[in-house]
């Protein structure tokens, strides 16, 4: 198979063009290389995949000539490129662009061709709101830009599916953590923070959060399950993640278990739009796509500093 993995040299897009790749599929790669976080990380990662053999070409979703880097069929887009998290420093027009246009542009390009290939949206349990333990027939109720805008391009890749304009499924996955991390996300910074002897900023009042904290290789795992299975994925979406929850005090404890050592912590004000409970639904994917995720946190985590250390 030919397939296309948009956002490859970011955290959970590279794994899967690894795992794609390791399957024996022929992987090619977009990224804009965001300055949101250090783009040295994201070279850092291209470099990686480029000598598995998976290329990685640079383009900009929002403002490139699309049509002109869509040079070559694909069986498969995967479809990861999106502007992240919660960030203050983040603007509306940027969770716009690059997340609600960006998507379009491509979903231009991709419907013009004479073959089309079958789209795997990436969306996010944010879609449901300051608590995401629905199943995907119960109304979302996003509460940040981020959310809203993830919405908006799910809403985007399902049109384009009723339509009948082209085929396709949307994911929403679960707080995936694991190595290959964002440097802002919690166990990469709380990691950073225990190694070094540094302080962690820690939200008020979000020690008390419950999450599915999900090991990126299960996601990995439920996002390419839909390969084979096209006609009962066609215009559907599914909840992947764990049903495990923990709280973000029992994760920052876990974490200080392993590395021996006790974080120190400085309270920062709340963030807006944070999320107070996630815990993965995933009856549909269980009974359609067979997914099983079952990576301790423990598990997880221990993996997670071993990168840390060596990378």
């Amino acid at each position: 198979m030919n397939i296309l993995v948009t956002g490859v040299a970011g955290f959970i897009g590279s794994h899967v063009a690894e795992r794609l790749n390791a399957l024996g599929h022929k992987v090619t790669g977009w990224d804009n290389f965001s300055d949101y976080y250090d783009v040295s990380l994201k070279e850092q990662t291209a470099a990686i995949l480029n000598k598995q053999g998976i290329s990685v070409v640079r383009v900009d979703l929002f403002s490139d000539d699309l049509e002109q880097a869509y040079d070559q069929d694909h069986d498969y887009v995967f479809h990861f490129a999106a502007q992240p998290g919660i960030s203050a420093s983040s603007t509306f027009d940027a969770y716009l662009n690059n997340n609600v246009i960006a998507t379009q542009r491509l979903l231009s390009v991709l419907t013009a061709r004479k073959k089309q290939p079958f789209f795997v949206n990436i969306a996010t349990s944010s879609i449901y709101g300051l608590e995401a333990t629905m199943n995907e027939e119960q109304a979302p109720l996003p509460a940040s830009w981020y959310g809203v805008t993830k919405l908006a391009a799910e809403q985007l890749v399902l049109a384009y599916c009723r339509r009948g304009f082209l085929r396709g499924t949307s994911l929403r996955l679960y707080s995936v953590y694991g190595p290959r991390e964002r440097p802002d996300k919690l166990y990469t910074r709380l990691i950073d923070c225990g190694l070094n002897d540094q302080s962690f900023p820690l939200y008020q009042g979000s020690e008390l959060h419950r999450r599915s904290f999900t090991y990126v290789g299960d996601i990995v795992d439920g996002i390419v399950s839909v390969m084979g299975k096209e006609d009962l994925c066609d215009g559907e979406v599914f909840n992947l993640g764990t049903t495990v929850e923990h709280s973000t005090a029992e994760g920052i404890e876990l974490v200080s278990q392993l590395l021996g050592c006790s974080i120190k912590k400085e309270i920062q004000p709340p963030r807006p739009g944070d999320q107070s409970r996630t815990q993965a639904n995933i009856d549909k994917a269980k009974h359609l796509l067979d997914y099983q995720p079952n990576t301790s946190l423990k598990e997880g985590l221990r993996a997670q500093i071993e990168w840390f250390k060596n990378k």
